[in-house]
């Protein structure tokens, strides 16, 4: 399996040049050759497998320049701090089903891409003799899911940037406590998007990305959409059953587009999903944006800060792997989209919009705080279930695509505790908190503020990185 970018300026690559590149040096995004196919053998074969096993197999399509026996290891450590169900499903009231991804360490999905991330990064470096310097942003969940995957490795030094007074007092907690010396926390005064431009624009410097050894973790990372394809597969194998090829339809809250877009993945491979279904919050870019064709990003004063502040994206850089696919993967179309955005400020795909829905299966809806709130609440009372703001939008907007006889999954998010101020105003309940998360959330913090500023960053990772 070989790697290619989305903007045609980058040689085939095998997945282990793939994952230390980050952003591809024509400033793309990698992605397959080809899609690998799976058969209904293949996914007939694979429901006995154990979580970890089936990681190791459905990576292995993509990670053929790595040994199998070597994949199964690094999945198998991976996973083992996760509970013996590692993805469970859970039925909730409305016909829906919720695929619990928030089993890891730092109580989010992210930690289900991001534990494997952590051990083949380390693979790779210490079989070539690297050390590689990670530059990420995050608006709430990557970033604690990278530090804790990463933290302690000898090759690797993680600089994450998260926007100032966005992200929850608990996920500030989980980053900033982190006193591990290969650990960079820096809050940028700003908000996601202009951490994600800060990544990208380094990334772009190619003299510099060389010079220091920059990586990158965010979702641009090809390993992360590969290992976020496994719970695809895993949701579908335990949702139906043995014999049959039923369709499902997964909903995915969204903001940067690397969730849903592994689901999109492994559709394309042969996985039966009817349809993947995109939830917003009140940073809507997206629906817009398949609901019109249009993408129009908002400027950073026009980023909304939301109770779901994950989500609070309006630019999403995975949403180039999918322009690429709608444009045939023609990589002159891609380079001419971004252009139109740099110079209208949006890109019109309107003409191409009815296939969203039709060829690729992908629909979306907004949800917004009241939502929210109105969700957490109906759940409650139906089942007792507590659901995180961010579930929360998945399960407001997957209600308005429910069918009969096909099961509607929604992607957990997060833990609830994560969040524990709007539980506590959907439903008056104040959160239970372990011992251990009582003590994170009283630890000393560690962090460096920052302007919007390359060169300010550039001189910080000159004097900090490996």
């Amino acid at each position: 399996m070989q790697f290619i970018s989305t903007r045609g300026g980058m040689q085939p690559q095998p997945f282990s040049e793939t994952l230390l590149e980050g952003l591809a040096p024509d400033g793309g995004l990698a992605v397959p050759v080809e899609l690998p196919r799976v058969t209904a053998d293949d996914l007939e074969a694979w429901r006995p497998l154990s979580y970890p096993a089936l990681a190791a197999t459905v990576i292995g399509l993509f990670a053929t320049d790595i040994p199998r026996e070597d994949l199964a290891r690094m999945t198998a450590d991976a996973y083992a701090g996760f509970p013996d169900g590692i993805v469970p499903l859970r039925p909730i009231d409305g016909g829906l089903t919720l695929v619990g991804l928030s089993e890891g360490p730092t109580l989010a999905f992210k930690d289900m891409a991001m534990q494997f991330l952590g051990q083949v990064l380390e693979y790779v470096l210490e079989k070539d003799g690297r050390v590689l310097n990670v530059l990420g942003a995050t608006s709430g969940d990557t970033g604690s899911a990278a530090e804790h995957a990463l933290r302690g490795k000898e090759r690797i030094s993680v600089f994450m940037l998260s926007p100032q007074g966005r992200m929850s007092p608990f996920q500030r907690a989980q980053m900033y406590s982190l006193q591990d010396e290969n650990v960079h926390n820096i809050a940028v005064e700003g908000v996601f998007d202009d951490c994600q431009n800060l990544v990208k624009e380094l990334a772009g410097d190619l003299e510099f990305k060389r010079a220091h050894s920059l990586g990158a973790v965010n979702s641009i990372n090809l390993a992360r959409i590969t290992a976020q394809v496994v719970y695809y597969f895993w949701a579908w194998l335990r949702a139906t059953d043995a014999g049959g090829a039923t369709e499902v339809s997964f909903t995915v809250p969204s903001g940067n587009f690397g969730n849903i877009l592994s689901g999109f993945f492994a559709k394309g491979m042969g996985l039966p999903v009817r349809r993947l279904v995109l939830a917003a919050n009140e940073n809507n870019v997206l629906d817009e944006f398949f609901r019109t064709g249009v993408y129009r990003p908002r400027a950073a004063a026009q980023t909304l800060a939301t109770s779901s502040p994950s989500m609070d994206i309006s630019k999403a850089s995975n949403l180039e792997r999918f322009i690429f696919e709608l444009v045939g993967r023609d990589p002159k179309r891609v380079v001419g989209a971004w252009a139109d955005l740099d110079a209208q400020g949006l890109f019109d795909f309107s003409s191409e919009q009815p296939r969203f829905a039709e060829e690729f299966g992908i629909v979306s809806g907004t949800s917004t705080h009241a939502d929210r709130l109105a969700t957490i609440r109906a759940v409650y009372e139906a089942t007792g279930e507590i659901i995180d703001p961010h579930t929360a939008d998945g399960v407001k907007v997957a209600r308005s695509y429910v069918e009969d006889g096909v099961p509607m999954l929604v992607l957990e998010t997060a833990k609830p505790q994560k969040f524990a101020e709007t539980i506590t105003e959907a439903i008056g309940v104040d959160l239970d908190f372990s011992p251990e998360l009582r003590e994170m959330l009283a630890a000393p913090q560690r962090v460096t503020e920052m302007p919007d500023d390359a060169q300010a960053l550039r001189a910080f990772l000159s004097r900090h990185a490996l």
